[in-house]
C-alpha cells in the first residue's frame, strides 16, 4: 500500500462565509438564527485551522454591501457582532489567537469601535492563530482608501509618484504585515469573489463547496486543504 503524503499546510487561509440564511430558511428558521449558528462555526473553524498548522484566517463576515439588507437582518447582525466581539475575546485569551480587525471602521456604531480596539489591543501580542475579521470591508473600497492616502501623501510632499510601487501600495492596505491567502474557500456553492480582498488574491488558489457555512466542519476544511495540495502551486509554496 503506497504510504500516504503528508498535506502541506497553506499559510494563510481566507474564507468568504456564505450561506448562513439558506441554511436557516431550509430548515424553517429565520436568517438570524443561520447568522447565529455561522458564528459558532467560526469559533469551532479558528480551533481546528491552529490545530491542523495554519497561521492565519481570514473571515468575510460583513461586506459594504451588506448594509443593502433588510434593516432588521442588519440591526440582528450588529446584535450578533456586539455579542461575538465578547465571545472572541473570551476564545483569543483561550487559544492565544491574535484578532484584527479588517475593512473601514468608521462606518461601524462607536460602540463597536470601542469593543473591535480593545480586542485588538487585548489581543496583539497573542502568538496563535492571526485571526482577521473583514467588517464593513469591501476590496474596492480598500483600494480606494489607499489610493487617497498615496494622493495625500504626494500633495504633502510625502512621496513622488516615482516611489508608488506595488510593495508601497499593499502596506496601505488593511492587510498590510500579513503574507497573502494561499487559499480562498467559498461556501454554499457560489462561485464569486464578491470583493474580497481584491488585490491579495491575485495568485491564491480557490476552493468552492456546496456545503453552507453552519455545516461547515475540520472535515470540510481538511478536504480544501486537499485539493490545495493537489494544485501545482509555482507561486508562495515551498
Amino acid at each position: 500500500m503506497a504510504e500516504e503524503k503528508e498535506l502541506i499546510m497553506p499559510q494563510h487561509v481566507a474564507i468568504i462565509l456564505d450561506g448562513n440564511g439558506r441554511w436557516a430558511k431550509s430548515k424553517g428558521m429565520p436568517r438570524n438564527y443561520g447568522h447565529v449558528q455561522g458564528a459558532k462555526t467560526v469559533e469551532i473553524i479558528c480551533e481546528e485551522a491552529y490545530r491542523m498548522g495554519i497561521q492565519y484566517l481570514t473571515v468575510y463576515a460583513f461586506s459594504t454591501e451588506n448594509w443593502n439588507r433588510p434593516k432588521d437582518e442588519v440591526d440582528a447582525l450588529m446584535k450578533l457582532l456586539r455579542n461575538y466581539m465578547k465571545t472572541c475575546l473570551a476564545t483569543a485569551k483561550k487559544n492565544r489567537m491574535c484578532v484584527r480587525v479588517l475593512g473601514d471602521k468608521s462606518g461601524l456604531d462607536e460602540d463597536i469601535r470601542k469593543r473591535i480596539a480593545e480586542l485588538e489591543n487585548a489581543t496583539k501580542d497573542n502568538d496563535g492563530l492571526h485571526f482577521q475579521i473583514a467588517l464593513n470591508y469591501g476590496g474596492r473600497d480598500e483600494i480606494v482608501r489607499a489610493v487617497k492616502e498615496i494622493a495625500e501623501n504626494i500633495q504633502n510632499g510625502v512621496i513622488k509618484a516615482a516611489d508608488i510601487s506595488e510593495s508601497y501600495l499593499s502596506e496601505l492596505l488593511d492587510t498590510r504585515g500579513l503574507p497573502e491567502p494561499d487559499l480562498l474557500i467559498r461556501t454554499c456553492n457560489e462561485q464569486r469573489i464578491s470583493n474580497f480582498l481584491l488585490w491579495q488574491i491575485a495568485y491564491t488558489e480557490f476552493y468552492f463547496t456546496p456545503v453552507a457555512w453552519p455545516d461547515f466542519t475540520k472535515e470540510e476544511l481538511v478536504k480544501a486543504v486537499e485539493a490545495y495540495n493537489h494544485r501545482d502551486r509555482r507561486y508562495g509554496r515551498v
